[in-house]
């Protein structure tokens, strides 16, 4: 029986107590005045009450300790969510229908800067602003009546902290008396959008007030054009004569520029500036002597001419006037082909050959690019000069000749001497009687009379008839550095003539290179040569650095032979 006041607990922690059922048969079998029959069997069956009693008492201690056990994880559970609640990055608030607060976690009491004891009962409209309080009203009306899960931003104003911006979502639950909230902070974001905004409201001002400036330009445009075409409509007869007379001053007459050049020529030699008079006036000083002469200049000036010019002028002029290229002649060949060589001389040589002294005895030679003979064959020459005696190559006979001597070269002697390729008693045999002849851009009001001689020349060789010469594309040639001279001037005149179809000389391929500043020439004439030197250079890579041939750089490149191998020298152009 003690075991019978053993009492079990519930989860909660009451006792629990054996069922009222057992308990009053309990209470009516000890009763004592009962009969004793009936005493001595109710003992029987309180012992069998007794039993049950314990087996149930064991069954309730059971489910205690089970209970127990519950409990103890519920709490565990309990503590767990009540921290994520707590510490949740997001507020969450029960509400009433009144917006009373009934529950709120430490973020949402954060959010509204208050104990969250104090809060418990508060209103949540009092902390919204109240310019969006009638807004956060509707919207808990409408969670209330159950119209869908939507969201609501309001500004929430708290005491002595700055205003906070949120958004809600909240849902009704339960009988309907309350609804939870989430509260979401998105301050961060409706400052990005404030600062959005102001960007956007600065771009549109700036955007107005550019907007008005173009409007302005546009209208005083508007008005200059306006004005500008009432006065262009004052110009077009001032124009119209102006056009005129630009044509007559086109129309130029081959035949009178004829003419001038007939009236202006020394032989092929073209021209009426004071440059090349001087060259005049020396040719007729030195035509009619048998003096040595030397001629100077740069490559392309005409040299080549003005040696025909004295030897035309001379006493030898019915003998013939031979011309050498010593840069044209190879070294090994240089000395038969001036001096000539007997039968069996060296290898090859099958029979006995006449030098070009010889040719030329009674006459002139002219030995162009003087500069390029060996140094070995320099003292022979000498001989010939000063003695007028020579052997030919493996002949023991001594030959005298009596040979007017024209050099002439584009190198400076002087400086060949200097640098040992060139014999200084030889320069001084040779510098009897010295022409420099100028180059064509020393020579510019020349330039009229050797285009129109030039097209007279190509007009008989090609059966052409033009007539007339722009004044456009003569300015265009006397602004020219011209570095190839005068043989690049009949070059492009030649081109153009065979390329016009009409009367008048059209210069398709030209371009104005002359647009030189005042006291540039120099720089111009430099950067000119740069210029050739990469042009020659390119093109020899091209054709494997083949010169001669019909698909040689000469050919390509518009140039002699033996033109191009100078130019090569004097820009140090060679195979590597």
């Amino acid at each position: 029986m003690g075991n019978g006041n053993r009492q079990g607990a519930d989860h909660s922690g009451k006792t629990v107590q054996p069922p009222p059922s057992l308990c009053r048969r309990a209470e009516e079998l000890l009763e004592p005045d009962a009969p004793e029959g009936e005493q001595l069997h109710s003992k029987d069956a309180a012992q069998r009450l007794l039993q049950e009693l314990q087996v149930h008492q064991i069954e309730l201690e059971m489910q205690n300790a089970e209970l127990q056990r519950a409990r103890y994880e519920v709490e565990v559970t309990l503590e767990r969510y009540a921290d994520l609640y707590d510490f949740a990055p997001v507020g969450y608030f029960t509400l009433g229908r009144d917006g009373a607060i009934g529950s709120v976690n430490l973020t949402g009491a954060t959010y509204l800067g208050c104990e969250r004891s104090r809060l418990i009962g508060r209103r949540f409209g009092k902390y919204v602003a109240d310019e969006v309080r009638p807004r956060f009203s509707d919207y808990l009306g409408k969670v209330f009546a159950g119209e869908g899960n939507c969201s609501c931003e309001v500004e929430l104003v708290r005491e002595g902290s700055s205003p906070l911006f949120v958004q809600i979502e909240a849902v009704a639950f339960g009988s309907g008396e309350e609804c939870r909230a989430a509260v979401l902070d998105i301050t961060g974001r409706r400052q990005a959008e404030g600062a959005l905004l102001r960007v956007h409201d600065d771009l549109e001002l700036r955007v107005a007030e550019r907007t008005g400036e173009l409007s302005r330009a546009v209208e005083q445009l508007t008005h200059e054009i306006s004005e500008r075409s009432r006065a262009e409509g004052s110009l077009l007869d001032a124009y119209a004569e102006i056009t005129e007379l630009k044509d007559r001053l086109q129309a130029e007459n081959i035949y009178l520029r004829q003419e001038d050049a007939q009236q202006y020529n020394f032989g092929d030699i073209i021209g009426g500036g004071s440059a090349i008079s001087s060259v005049f006036l020396k040719i007729k000083q030195v035509a009619p002597m048998n003096a040595t002469v030397l001629l100077t200049g740069e490559t392309g000036v005409g040299k080549g001419v003005v040696a025909r010019a004295i030897h035309s002028r001379s006493t030898r002029k019915e003998r013939p006037m031979i011309t050498v290229n010593c840069a044209s002649l190879p070294g090994s060949l240089i000395e038969s082909e001036l001096f000539g060589r007997e039968r069996g001389a060296f290898t090859g040589a099958n029979e006995r050959q006449i030098g070009r002294f010889e040719l030329a005895d009674g006459g002139t030679i002219f030995l162009d690019e003087i500069g390029e003979m060996p140094l070995d064959l320099q003292c022979k020459l000498l001989r010939v000069i000063q003695d007028g005696e020579f052997e030919r190559l493996g002949g023991p006979r001594t030959i005298k000749v009596n040979v007017r001597i024209i050099a002439a070269s584009n190198r400076n002697l002087e400086d060949e001497i200097r640098n040992g390729r060139f014999r200084e008693d030889l320069f001084y045999r040779l510098n009897v009687f010295p022409i420099l002849v100028p180059p064509l851009r020393q020579r510019q009001e020349d330039i009229p009379l050797l285009v129109s001689y030039f097209v007279a020349k190509f007009n008989k060789k090609m059966g052409k008839e033009i007539e007339t010469v722009s004044k456009d594309t003569l300015d265009n040639f006397s602004r020219y550095s011209w570095p190839g001279n005068v043989r690049e001037l009949e070059s492009i005149v030649e081109r153009g003539v065979i390329t016009s179809s009409g009367k008048a000389l059209e210069i398709f391929d030209w371009r104005d290179r002359s647009r030189s500043r005042p006291g540039a020439e120099g720089e111009a004439i430099k950067e000119l040569a740069e210029l050739e030197q990469h042009h020659i250079l390119r093109v020899l890579q091209k054709t494997g650095w083949r010169v001669e041939g019909k698909e040689g750089a000469a050919v390509i490149l518009g140039l002699n032979p033996s033109t191009l191998r100078a130019r090569m020298r004097k820009y140090c152009i060679c195979r590597a």
